[in-house]
């Protein structure tokens, strides 16, 4: 069990580089294998060479050119939605095993939140990371979920402007999209709504996160240690993940919600956050970023781990 599979990250950016670096600090079953971007001149890819890393700015097809090539079995798209339509496609004509974990908004594989549906989709040879306020908000309506039945939830993600790169600007559409989807399919809820929004505040203030549900009545210290629960759960790799203040709850009536119905009683349960990024990279303000690739350094983990030990039952 101590074999290690080789990995690459496509994208050189800010996500692509911090995952590297979480990668080479941290990884127990996965090791770099290269880096791969499209500005030769990006710090990613210098930074990957001085560590010895393989590296390409040839894109995907610089990948598939790599001898090491052979050895990748999990590759990360930390690059765009669009981008990654195109790169799973390549990919999958090279090595059609190949694993793809990815951090945008595609979706082209399942939705995957390391602790609620984590082990679901070990077998999958494409799974998506939704997006850095799906990772840190849907969680928290897992948690009310599983005590009473959610009628709807909405999730308001701030993050710092600075934090925000080309690739994050160019995927606001897609992360509503998205964020909304996953918190139906993964959260639980039966109608979700996501919201961004992109705070210029300087100094940069850490990631903040807004999650409103409106459930069933429920005993609401049931909920609140269900909540409790899972931030646990998430600060096992994002330590700088919490609750900014008690959970808070409002009994309401007589409520419309558009796509569930009107004249609905129940229960308002409110959820504040904050993440504060591991600054491996990135600025301790960038908790958005160090949730994503921390949330899919964990998936990758418990994938390799699956493919490791069934490759040693065989």
């Amino acid at each position: 069990m101590n074999r290690k599979l080789k990995a690459a990250i496509i994208g050189s950016g800010n996500i692509g580089t911090d995952l590297m670096i979480k990668i080479m600090r941290q990884g127990r079953h996965i090791e770099m294998g290269a880096m791969v971007g499209i500005d030769p001149a990006s710090d990613g890819l210098a930074r990957a060479a001085r560590m010895g890393v393989a590296t390409t700015s040839d894109g995907v097809v610089g990948l598939a050119a790599l001898p090491v090539f052979a050895d990748i079995d999990i590759v990360f798209d930390a690059t765009s939605a669009a981008a990654h339509v195109k790169n799973d496609a390549f990919l999958r004509k090279c090595k059609p095993g190949i694993r793809l974990v990815d951090l945008t908004p595609a979706a082209v594989g399942p939705y995957c939140v390391p602790v609620v549906n984590g082990d679901d989709h070990l077998e999958a040879t494409n799974v998506n990371m939704v997006t850095c306020g799906g990772q840190a908000t849907i969680p928290m309506v897992a948690a009310v979920s599983r005590v009473t039945k959610v009628h709807y939830a909405e999730i308001v993600a701030s993050i710092a402007s600075k934090s925000a790169g080309p690739g994050t600007r160019a995927n606001i559409d897609e992360f509503t999209e998205t964020t909304s989807r996953a918190i139906e399919k993964v959260g639980g809820a039966a109608k979700g709504k996501a919201i961004i929004v992109l705070n210029p505040a300087e100094p940069p203030l850490i990631m903040r996160d807004t999650v409103y549900t409106f459930s069933a009545l429920a005993d609401e210290d049931r909920i609140a240690d269900s909540v409790a629960r899972m931030i646990a759960a998430v600060q096992q790799y994002v330590p700088g993940y919490r609750l900014k203040q008690k959970v808070q709850f409002d009994r309401l009536d007589q409520l419309m919600i558009p796509g569930i119905g009107r004249g609905l009683s129940g229960l308002k349960t409110s959820i504040f956050l904050e993440v504060e990024g591991a600054a491996h990279y990135l600025p301790a303000y960038a908790g958005n970023l160090d949730i994503m690739t921390s949330a899919a350094l964990a998936t990758a983990e418990r994938m390799a781990a699956r493919m490791v030990g069934t490759a040693i039952a065989a």
